[in-house]
C-alpha cells in the first residue's frame, strides 16, 4: 500500500508498505481522505510538534474517512463508509472518569508523542480497534466526513464554554479549527458570532460560513468587553491577550488553539480585574458523534475543504495547507475518493 512518511524536518515521501492485517477486535479501513492538521504541518516542516520530536518514520494524519475493507468479526460489512475516532484511551484517573481523552497513557493516530510512534491514517489502508470506528449516515459524502475529527475538537471547545444559547461569541483565529468553531458555536445556539483574524482570506471564508461579523486585526480593533464567550483558536500570544481584553467581565475564554510548551508573554491584567474564567480544551471525548450528525445535516460545512490533492501530490498539499491566506482545510485523497 502507498503511505506518506515523515522522517524528520522537510523529509516527506510517499512509500510502499506492507498491507496491514487486522486481528480479532480490529477493522481494516480503506482510506478515502485525510485532512492535514496543524500538528502534521509541524511534524513535516519542523520535525517536531511542540515537545514531540520525530525520531522514527511517522505516518501522519488523524482526520480521516474511508470504507470498511475487512472486519474479521463480520460485524461491519466491506464497503461500509466510516470515519475513525483517532484516540486510544489510557488509564482511568479518579475525578475525571468521564474525560477519557485526558487519561494518561493513551495515544492518538499520527503522533510522535509515543515511542514507538503511533502511526496515522495517511495511507491507503489503516487497521484500528473496532471501537474507534464510526459508521457514516446515508448521504454524508465520505471525503467530507474527514472533517468529523476537527469538528469534534471545535465542539469540545464549545462544550467547555457551557451553554451558548443567546450568547455573544468571538472566535479568535479563522483557520480550519476557527471556522469549525464558528460552526460549533452556531450549532450550540449562539446569538451572534464574530470571527477575527489577521488575514483577509480566512475571514472571507468565515463570512461564507455565516459569521455575523468579522474583524481583521491590524486594520481594525476588537471591541473591548463585548463578548460573553471567546473561543481562542489561533494559539498566538498576542491573540490570547486581545481575547482577554475582548471578553466581558466574568466572561469565559476557552483556549482551543494549541500553544508551544514554553513561556510566552500574555497580558493577564484584564483576566484578573474582570474575573474572567479561562479554560483549556484538549481534543475531545465523544463530540465526534455530534460532528458526524452536523456534517450529515448541513453539507455547506464542507466548504471549509478548499483543496484536495491525491497522495502522489502530498508535498504540494502540505505546502498549500501551510498557506492560511490561500487555503482552508486541505485533504489528501486516495484511489476511490470522489
Amino acid at each position: 500500500m502507498r503511505a506518506a512518511i515523515i522522517e524528520g524536518k522537510d523529509q516527506l515521501d510517499v512509500v510502499d508498505l506492507p498491507l496491514p492485517v487486522p486481528s480479532e477486535g480490529q477493522v481494516r479501513v480503506r482510506v478515502s481522505a485525510v485532512g492535514i492538521c496543524g500538528s502534521d504541518l509541524h511534524y513535516h516542516f519542523e520535525g517536531a510538534n511542540g515537545e514531540y520530536v520525530v525520531r522514527e518514520p511517522l505516518i501522519p494524519g488523524h482526520e480521516l474517512s474511508g470504507w470498511v475493507d475487512e472486519d474479521p468479526s463480520g460485524q461491519l460489512q466491506a464497503g461500509d463508509p466510516v470515519t475513525v475516532h483517532p484516540a486510544r484511551f489510557g488509564t482511568p484517573v479518579d475525578g475525571i472518569e468521564d474525560a477519557a481523552h485526558l487519561w494518561p497513557g493513551g495515544s492518538y493516530l499520527g503522533s510522535a508523542a509515543t515511542t514507538p510512534h503511533t502511526q496515522g491514517g495517511m495511507s491507503e489502508y489503516l487497521v484500528v480497534e473496532r471501537g474507534m470506528i464510526r459508521p457514516l449516515p446515508a448521504g454524508l459524502d465520505v471525503v467530507d466526513a474527514a472533517l468529523a475529527e476537527p469538528l469534534g475538537v471545535a465542539l469540545h471547545g464549545a462544550t467547555r464554554a457551557g451553554d451558548l444559547t443567546g450568547r455573544q461569541v468571538l472566535v479568535s483565529g479563522a483557520g480550519p479549527i476557527g471556522l469549525l468553531a464558528l460552526v460549533a458555536a452556531k450549532a450550540r445556539g449562539a446569538a451572534h458570532v464574530t470571527v477575527s483574524d489577521v488575514l483577509a482570506g480566512p475571514l472571507a471564508r468565515a463570512t461564507e460560513l455565516g459569521a455575523d461579523a468579522v474583524v481583521q486585526v491590524g486594520a481594525e480593533k476588537l471591541p473591548v468587553e463585548a463578548f460573553d464567550v471567546v473561543l481562542e483558536c489561533s494559539g498566538a500570544a498576542v491573540a490570547i491577550s486581545a481575547a482577554v481584553a475582548a471578553v466581558r467581565r466574568r466572561g469565559i475564554l476557552v483556549q482551543v488553539g494549541m500553544v508551544p510548551n514554553e513561556a510566552r508573554p500574555i497580558n493577564l491584567a484584564p483576566f484578573i480585574s474582570k474575573e474572567v474564567t479561562m479554560l483549556g480544551s484538549f481534543r475531545f471525548f465523544e463530540e465526534i458523534d455530534e460532528a458526524i450528525e452536523l456534517l450529515a445535516a448541513d453539507s455547506g460545512i464542507a466548504r471549509i475543504i478548499t483543496h484536495r490533492f491525491p497522495i502522489d501530490e502530498v508535498r504540494e498539499a502540505f505546502a498549500v495547507a501551510r498557506d492560511s491566506e490561500r487555503s482552508g482545510k486541505v485533504v489528501v485523497t486516495f484511489p476511490g475518493a470522489q
